[in-house]
């Protein structure tokens, strides 16, 4: 595998290592170091890279991006009882230009998903989820996006790419893969009527922050159903982050971001995850501990990943039809787990996105809630979008 774009871990990062147990996760990892070259990648099952691209942030002062402060936290951890090889692969630097670093991005991104390794990628502003997002151009016809953000990021895309903008080129620039977007924690004060209009109009999944601090577990079955995960820093509040990193005293705690990127990793289909917006500064321990305990909860939901959702084996399932009204709606409940699906239809002669029947992840409650004769509202937005 060529990884040419990547340059080594820093060897202040590697002289604070060698200073750590035996016991602590850095010393599990297999680090890309100046003296040591690309570490082995076989049996790889995670990957963490470093993107130092903040050039299409609005607010871009010529200020650069270092990651050290996080890999000498993440380091220091201890991991759980884990099974899966981990790897540090450094970072992509600026290019002579941003889509040199979004080239970069892009192909390295997908060299690891069709390796089935996991990137965790540490930006850097949000424009680069749109390479997130394009390095699956040849890998899946249909994906699925979770931000977490206080922001839709739609933006004109008609003007060049920013990080409050990258979704109006994600949704209208060909080829066309996306099939949903969901916000998680976005706080109205921070959307124009047209964009929380524009999101409905897509059937665009939205949760406002007070909906997911209030019923945090409401998170898992929207997790359950992305293939990208992004997260801007800027969701969480300025309370539990340094001086450099603060941008709103309301947002998600670091008790529920870390309950967010567990949920992530948890989720079979999640196969590369994002953390964006990091302002390093001189003295920002707070902020780098708590992305590297981010960063340990994701890896921790990896671990925990159970396959539950193959349903040809009809003894590791429960199925029940609830009739509203005239329409059927199909659950299917896995032994297993205990975790829930509700079926969207696949109707013949109409432009549907999905080519045959999908399981969409819902919970007990969705299910209850159709009983007493309410439609689940996320499968009403995938139904509509599927034949949109």
């Amino acid at each position: 595998m060529n990884f040419n774009f990547l340059s080594p871990v820093p060897d202040t990062v590697l002289a604070h290592n060698e200073l750590l147990s035996e016991q602590n996760l850095g010393k599990k990892i297999r680090i890309h170091s100046q003296q040591n070259g690309m570490p082995d990648l076989d049996g790889i099952r995670l990957a963490i890279i470093g993107i130092q691209e903040n050039r299409n942030d609005v607010n871009y002062i010529g200020n650069f991006i270092k990651f050290d402060s996080i890999r000498m936290a993440l380091y220091g951890l201890y991991p759980g009882n884990w099974a899966t090889d981990i790897a540090d692969l450094g970072d992509i630097e600026p290019g002579e230009s941003v889509e040199d670093t979004y080239f970069a991005l892009r192909t390295s991104i997908e060299l690891l998903v069709e390796k089935n390794i996991i990137p965790i990628i540490l930006g850097g502003s949000q424009d680069l989820t749109y390479c997130q997002y394009r390095a699956y151009d040849q890998l899946m016809p249909m994906v699925n996006i979770v931000n977490v953000d206080t922001n839709f990021d739609l933006g004109d895309s008609n003007l060049p790419i920013k990080n409050n903008s990258y979704l109006g080129k994600v949704i209208l620039e060909q080829p066309y893969n996306l099939f949903n977007y969901s916000t998680i924690g976005y706080q109205t004060y921070f959307n124009s009527q047209e964009e929380i209009d524009l999101m409905e109009k897509l059937y665009f999944e939205a949760y406002r922050l007070g909906e997911v601090s209030s019923e945090i577990n409401m998170v898992e079955p929207i997790m359950r159903d992305a293939h990208i995960v992004s997260i801007d820093m800027k969701s969480i509040r300025a309370a539990e982050l340094d001086g450099n990193q603060k941008f709103s005293p309301n947002g998600l705690t670091g008790k529920e971001i870390c309950a967010v990127t567990r949920y992530a990793g948890i989720s079979n289909k999640v196969s590369s995850f994002g953390i964006y917006e990091y302002q390093n500064a001189q003295k920002d321990q707070a902020t780098a501990m708590l992305v590297a305990q981010m960063i340990w909860y994701f890896i921790e939901g990896v671990n925990c990943r159970v396959k539950d959702d193959d349903f040809k084996d009809e003894s590791a399932y429960q199925k029940y039809n609830v009739l509203i009204e005239d329409e059927e709606l199909i659950f299917y409940k896995s032994l297993k787990t205990g975790r829930w699906w509700i079926e969207i239809p696949f109707l013949e002669n109409l432009n549907n996105k999905l080519k045959k029947h999908t399981l969409l992840p819902c919970t007990h409650e969705d299910y209850v809630g159709a009983t007493l004769g309410n439609t689940p509202e996320r499968w009403y937005k995938a139904y509509r979008k599927n034949n949109f």
